[in-house]
């Protein structure tokens, strides 16, 4: 074989290994996610070695999708790491083989304080499945390691298990979008889920205009504007929207006239308009959906607050 084709192997050995953990998916993973939703304190993920490694991203991963996790490292407990535990608490305990020894001395420490144990190895006959409150069976037929030695399948196995579990549990709490940006306020989704209109908002030098403006002076203005956009004002209330693009289409249709033509002639009487507190995903929605590249910002009364573009929802 090539070196190219055991690579495609493996990639076929864990894919397939994926799909032999469904027929094992039982009523132990329902518990295990009706353990987490009662949970009133933290879900302590813990594991030794590559277990601990995948453990440490299944806690990330939790604690990201609205379930309060954290990683402990066994080996640390005996070290005073005992004490951010508590009886409201759930472990989550990883470990292929059900027999490490490091994890095994640490299960009685959690069964004295009679906190719940979902045990996630690849043996379910193990002393760690025994001692489990629930146990998620993540065996594999071998691994993709051509010495069937270095855990692979296995562990792409147990990392899988865990998101399953955090979907579900994403579920269980109707997890929205904008949860999900809570626990990401500094990513791309965050910024466009939590940011809002009067963040971004331009507020100076706006192009404002009259309905009984003459375009050629409109023209002027919108140009200065540099947002391709006037807006029209009454009585310090919107009163209409005209865009480059309305300018054109009246220059091609009215040609010599068009500069005896007003604002009020072409403008757009009910602009698009959102609200201050207006999220920029909602803009990003009403801009693509109406193919504009600008909304108005007013407030309640319909004064002009400010103009959000196109650009400031790329964040």
């Amino acid at each position: 074989m090539t070196t190219r084709e055991h690579a495609i192997r493996c990639i076929q050995d864990e894919a397939q290994a994926l799909l032999d953990l469904i027929p094992k998916m039982d009523e132990n993973f329902d518990r295990a996610v009706e353990l987490i939703i009662r949970c009133k304190g933290k879900v302590i993920v813990t594991g030794v070695g590559k277990s601990g490694h995948i453990g440490a991203k299944i806690a990330a991963t939790l604690a990201s999708t609205g379930t309060p996790s954290f990683f402990i490292n066994p080996l640390d407990v005996y070290h005073g790491d005992l004490g951010v535990m508590s009886k409201g608490d759930v472990v989550l305990a990883i470990s292929n083989s059900g027999q490490t020894d490091e994890l095994l001395r640490f299960i009685p420490m959690v069964l004295h304080m009679q906190i719940p144990i979902i045990a996630m190895s690849g043996n379910p006959q193990s002393l760690l499945a025994k001692y489990s409150t629930c146990h998620l069976n993540v065996s594999v037929e071998k691994e993709a390691c051509p010495l069937n030695l270095a855990p692979t399948s296995s562990t792409t196995a147990t990392l899988a298990m865990g998101d399953a579990l955090a979907v579900a549990l994403m579920e269980k709490r109707h997890f929205q979008p904008q949860d999900f940006a809570q626990f990401h306020p500094g990513g791309e989704l965050g910024k466009r889920l939590l940011t809002k209109a009067q963040d971004v908002m331009i507020t100076e030098h706006l192009p404002i205009l009259t309905a009984g403006m003459h375009l050629g002076d409109a023209i002027i203005l919108v140009s200065k504007g540099k947002l391709g956009l006037g807006v029209a004002m009454k009585d310090d209330r919107i009163e209409g929207l005209i865009t480059d693009g309305d300018i054109r289409r009246a220059m091609e249709k009215w040609q010599a006239e068009f500069f005896n033509r007003t604002v009020a002639d072409i403008m757009t009487r009910t602009p698009k308009t959102v609200g201050p507190e207006t999220k920029i995903s909602e803009i990003q929605k009403t801009m693509n959906k109406y193919k504009i590249h600008n909304v108005l910002v007013a407030d309640e009364e319909n004064h002009l607050m400010g103009i959000v573009d196109r650009y400031a929802c790329v964040l």
